[in-house]
């Protein structure tokens, strides 16, 4: 694929920080569109949507983690434009550090073909996927314990 190897984008941290996310790219260079990406579209390169599958193109978040952005789990960080959209006590997942993985990451682990499967995607994502990830964040944040973190990780793994 011609371009950069890494994708760098700004996704909103704990207490709302900004930080700079990497990945492995898996689109056109300067594909723009929405943030919502559903599989088979043209942006997602043949490459990319291998790295997609297999979730490879999350690996260079190991550096998000080493320098303390992010942990292995926690509610997927999101657009900040996003979490300026939490309100009462959703408010409260800002408080955990975003992870690579979470329940809610392992519910939707295949969201890009529920979003294929929708007339209108953006709108699935706003009235369904997103709220319900809120609320499984939220459940997270109030649950969350060394045992939980651990089974996450390995269901994360062996999936």
């Amino acid at each position: 694929m011609p371009g950069p190897v890494l994708f760098h984008q700004k996704r909103g941290g704990r207490h709302g920080k900004i930080f700079t996310i990497h990945k492995f790219r898996s689109m056109k260079v300067n594909s723009g569109g929405s943030t919502v990406s559903v599989k088979g579209e043209s942006r997602i390169t043949p490459l990319g949507a291998k790295l997609r599958k297999y979730k490879i193109d999350e690996l260079p978040e190991l550096w998000n983690v080493l320098v303390g952005d992010m942990s292995f789990v926690g509610p997927r960080p999101d657009m900040p434009e996003y979490n300026e959209g939490l309100k009462g006590d959703d408010r409260k997942i800002l408080e955990l550090r975003p992870g690579i993985t979470g329940p809610a990451t392992l519910k939707y682990a295949n969201e890009e073909e529920l979003l294929a499967q929708v007339d209108d995607p953006h709108k699935f994502n706003e009235e369904v996927l997103w709220p319900e990830k809120v609320r499984m964040n939220l459940e997270y944040y109030y649950k969350r314990n060394f045992f939980m973190d651990l089974s996450i990780i390995f269901r994360t793994v062996f999936r």
